[in-house]
Parts: C-alpha cells; sequence; structure tokens
C-alpha cells in the first residue's frame, strides 16, 4: 500500500534560539503561507501533523482552514536541538556539516543525528501506520527533515539540507515497508516571496 507524506518546511519566520518555540512567521512567511495552501489544496490531503513549534503550525493554518482539518501536533516532529540554547557558534553551518559529518556527535546539551533521526523516523512511521493509503501532510524543520530524509537514503544530508527553502514542500511515495518508491519536489524556488 502507498502512502503519500507531503513534508512541508516552514515558512520564513525571524530566527531567535530565545523564542525558537513560540516564534511564528515573518510577513514574508505569511504571503507564503498562500502559496503552500495552494499548491497542497488540490492534492486531496487527508490528515495534518505539525511540529509543535508555532512557525511550523502557522505554515500549514491555511492549508487546515481551507480543507476543514484539524492540525494535529506531534512534539517529535520539532526541530533538532543543534546545542545548549546559550551556545553561539561563529559557523553555524559548519557546526551543521560537522554532525552530518559524524550522526554520533552532538554538541553539549545537543541532540546527534542518529538521536534527531530516531525520534522523526518513529513518529514519522507511527503516522504513516496510522494512515496507511492515505495523503498526510506534516508541517515539519529543515535539519530533522534532511536527518529523517538521510535514514532513507544518504544521499540525502547536509548538501540537501543547504538547498531546502523556506518554505518548502516535498512529496514522498512510501510503501507498506517503508521503502521511498519516490522524491518530488513541489515547491518552485521562484516561488519564494520577498
Amino acid at each position: 500500500m502507498i502512502t503519500e507524506v507531503y513534508m512541508v518546511r516552514h515558512a520564513h519566520s525571524v530566527f531567535s534560539l530565545e523564542f525558537e518555540e513560540t516564534r511564528g512567521l515573518s510577513k514574508q512567511g505569511w504571503k507564503s503561507v498562500e502559496k503552500v495552501t495552494e499548491v497542497l489544496k488540490n492534492e486531496e490531503i487527508d490528515v495534518i501533523y505539525s511540529s509543535p513549534y508555532v512557525r511550523a503550525r502557522q505554515t500549514l493554518e491555511g492549508l487546515a482552514k481551507e480543507l476543514g482539518q484539524e492540525i494535529y501536533i506531534d512534539k517529535r516532529f520539532r526541530e533538532r536541538d543543534l546545542a545548549a540554547r546559550d551556545h553561539h557558534f561563529e559557523d553555524p553551518i559548519s557546526a551543521v556539516k560537522k554532525v552530518f559529518d559524524d550522526y554520533d556527535f552532538k554538541f553539549p546539551e545537543g541532540e546527534s543525528n542518529n538521536e534527531v533521526m530516531e525520534r522523526g523516523v518513529a513518529a514519522l512511521k507511527e503516522v504513516i501506520t496510522d494512515h496507511a493509503g492515505k495523503n498526510i501532510a506534516i508541517g515539519i524543520h529543515g535539519n530533522i527533515f534532511a536527518c529523517i530524509m538521510s535514514w532513507f537514503d544518504e544521499r540525502y544530508g547536509f548538501e540537501f539540507s543547504l538547498q531546502t527553502t523556506k518554505p518548502d514542500i516535498y512529496k514522498l511515495t512510501v510503501d507498506e515497508n517503508f521503502s521511498l518508491k519516490n522524491v518530488e519536489r513541489l515547491w518552485k524556488t521562484d516561488w519564494i516571496i520577498e
């Protein structure tokens, strides 16, 4: 049985570790929500899940309203903690590359890629099992999305994480054995709204 999973990376939000869980979308992000809704409303979405972080949920609010559906929150889809919230990285991109180069490595009070992958894949498998054969939208974040994708195929890793945009939409075709049969990017980069 084939299940279609629409991984929706949240729209633009002004970065702030202090408000990591509660920061919402920027004006630019809210403009993108209309396009996300437009793209997904014709995909026959049966159920919507999201990270508990506000920006991920807000990215799918237009779709939920359009379809008259609830957004189910699963905290396992939250973004990874790269390090303690008060930890400062001189070069955040290099820090992300380091955890993708060594899936067991973690910064102080952070999560390793293997830990992020474990919780993300467990959540995804549970959602797919509960809604097998359906079309599922999931509001998610860039780092955990790349970790989940690398579980399916190691080619999806650090470089892939750098190529995703805010927002972004990937349609994953997954079979009953949790094998990834197809990946299709539905978001077009020229749709980025300033």
